[in-house]
């Protein structure tokens, strides 16, 4: 493919009369032609733009779908400058916040079948669910949260977003064998978004599995490694012995962010042994690595993506290593630590959450440590977590009161 065929047919698309999140898309084709500028300037204002109007805070439209042939066209077409930025875009269109989907990955059947259930579901019968559910609420706070669900009631507008979103992932489903050819590329940049991007589609593992197997066999980059590893855990079943044996052997790499790649790959498949707790455990205090822009997934954050993987293993197993969970939140500040709080809450609370919520002396001792731990975070931390759901405390100050650390 040459750089001229790269977007052939973008003017056969009537982008006029198709909406993204500011109105007519009219204005995509200019974007995506610039995204092969010889500036770099107008690139990374090019790509800017189309992260505000196809894929604005991770929402997704009726452009964005028709945006990714064209964006595929360009990623796998190696005249293209920043082909690794234009694969990060077609992984974020791919699945939105990633953090929703980990450690376990993407449930699409799951998706398809809500996404069917609000084209073809009773609209009275649904607000009936959901004002029997705000009448179920069992005190003040929790009926508040309940009616506001109420008041955002839109089934109409839940399917249109959920099927431009589903429209999306099936338009990047479409073109799976051309990101696998992308495996072979000569830039690890550019091997990376592609395993990225190939990372949510259970429904293709027969096609992806395999070549993720043969990367790992061959790829001499780590960082393209890690991911790959991440990768094949996420889209494989959990009863896959050959992807289960691959991790296994990375367990005793050499490379500490190899071992906790494999360490969250097996957690997520259901084989963590101790020696996998144990690494897990070990990285929520002190991650491999503190940042890694090169590991894509839960934005880097690699405290976070351990702590969530570590509770997936098992409840019980969590609450043995909630003093590790502990230390890993108290060593976290503002955004970044939202997964482990999100861990650490799910550690004291499981699927239960006491209303009205009971004396701090009366809690349970693993209860009573979490409440604790999180009375002693940072202000500026606390406005990023979601306690609301857990009936406890909403700012710091009445936190810190109710466990007894100011009067």
């Amino acid at each position: 493919m040459t750089i001229i065929d790269a977007l052939d047919g973008l003017d056969a698309v009537d982008w006029a009369e198709l909406q993204h999140a500011y109105g007519s898309a009219e204005d995509v084709p200019d974007q995506l032609r610039a995204l092969r500028a010889d500036d770099a300037a107008a690139r990374e204002k090019a790509l800017h733009a189309l992260y505000g109007n196809i894929y604005h805070q991770g929402s997704r439209y009726e452009a964005s779908a028709y945006a990714v042939p064209f964006l595929v066209d360009l990623a796998t077409d190696t005249h293209t400058p920043d082909r690794a930025a234009i694969l990060a875009l077609i992984g974020s269109l791919t699945v939105g916040y990633d953090e929703a989907h980990l450690p376990r990955g993407l449930d699409i059947a799951g998706r398809r079948a809500e996404v069917e259930e609000l084209r073809a579901g009773d609209r009275e019968e649904m607000r009936r669910r959901v004002e029997e559910w705000v009448d179920e609420a069992v005190d003040e706070g929790d009926c508040g949260v309940r009616e506001m669900r109420l008041r955002m009631f839109d089934p109409d507008g839940s399917y249109e977003y959920a099927r431009h979103e589903l429209a999306v992932y099936d338009a990047v489903r479409s073109h799976i064998p051309r990101l696998l050819v992308l495996l072979d590329d000569p830039d690890a940049a550019v091997r990376t978004g592609a395993v990225y991007a190939l990372a949510w589609f259970p429904e293709e593992a027969g096609q992806i599995v395999p070549r993720l197997h043969s990367l790992l066999l061959e790829e001499q980059l780590q960082a393209v490694a890690v991911n790959a590893l991440l990768a094949v855990a996420l889209v494989t079943v959990p009863d896959d012995a050959e992807t289960i044996g691959i991790l296994r052997q990375q367990l005793g790499a050499e490379e500490p962010l190899l071992r906790w790649a494999a360490a969250v790959g097996l957690a997520r498949l259901g084989a963590a042994d101790a020696d996998v707790v144990a690494i897990l455990a070990a990285s929520v205090v002190d991650p491999p690595a503190q940042d890694a822009p090169g590991v894509p997934f839960q934005g880097g954050d690699l405290r976070g993506y351990t702590s969530v993987a570590l509770v997936a293993v098992d409840r019980t197993v969590a609450v043995g290593a909630l003093d590790a969970l502990l230390a890993g939140l108290a060593r976290t500040s503002g955004p970044s630590a939202f997964a482990v709080t999100s861990a650490v809450l799910y550690v004291a609370f499981g699927g239960g959450r006491p209303r009205p919520l009971p004396p701090y002396d009366e809690l349970d001792e693993v209860t009573r440590k979490v409440v604790h731990g999180l009375a002693e975070l940072d202000a500026s931390t606390w406005r990023w977590g979601n306690f609301i759901p857990y009936n406890l405390p909403t700012d710091r100050a009445a936190c810190r009161r109710y466990a007894g650390l100011i009067e």
